[in-house]
């Protein structure tokens, strides 16, 4: 199995050059992403085009330019990066239009700046990761529409798991929160704790953004 070894390349759009400064210090601790530029709204197309970052953290809400309106050009390019939108609010008609407008990621910039570089890794391994508490009733909703993609075939060499485990598993790696788990399979949002449990000790990992790269990673060619 070949594994791309490349740092992740990110660029930063946001108007506001404190933000700006910030993220790329906490992705730069980070040995696997290096940010290759930021900028603000109305210069992201062109700093797309010159730098072709891997995935673009693009704050939705800027004065210069909004940023549904740039991520709808930045998708329409030929080969168009990931983009996960960056906000302070969490709004879920922010959240609806922005995964409709074709973004793999809807963030907090309050969330903890340890997880800014496993969801990075994440996206851009085909992950879909919304941070805000109320992302999970519009993702149910992208569900029952199967708007969400489908779980990934899960790897043979994780063998070691129940099938009620990998069942979960690759329901975790397709973007669902717990509670669309649960309802998914029937099943209690305790009983998808416990399981979730059960795989991080089997899989030796510590967070929910780690279950879902052991998927991708192992799906990568």
């Amino acid at each position: 199995m070949h594994y791309d070894l490349r740092p992740v390349h990110v660029l930063v759009v946001d108007d506001e050059e404190l933000v700006r400064t910030a993220l790329q210090q906490v992705l730069d601790l980070d040995d696997q992403v290096t940010v290759v530029g930021t900028c603000d709204g109305p210069d992201a197309l062109d700093t797309v085009r010159a730098l072709a970052p891997d995935l673009v953290l693009l704050d939705i809400d800027m004065p210069s330019a909004h940023g549904l309106d740039v991520l709808r050009t930045l998708k329409a390019l030929p080969t168009p990066p990931a983009v996960a939108m960056l906000t302070a609010l969490d709004t879920a008609d922010h959240l609806d239009r922005a995964l409709r407008g074709g973004a793999s990621g809807f963030l907090l910039k309050t969330m903890e700046p340890r997880l800014f570089a496993d969801a990075v890794r994440l996206l851009v391994a085909g992950g879909v990761m919304c941070t805000p508490p109320g992302s999970a009733a519009v993702l149910a909703g992208y569900a029952a529409k199967a708007l969400l993609p489908d779980p990934p075939v899960l790897p043979g060499h994780l063998d070691t798991l129940t099938e009620r485990e990998r069942e979960v598993l690759a329901l975790i790696a397709a973007g669902l929160s717990n509670a669309d788990i649960a309802a998914h399979l029937g099943m209690g949002v305790t009983t998808v704790k416990t399981h979730i449990g059960a795989l991080k000790r089997k899989l030796a990992v510590d967070s929910r953004v780690g279950l879902a790269s052991v998927v991708h990673r192992s799906a990568a060619p």
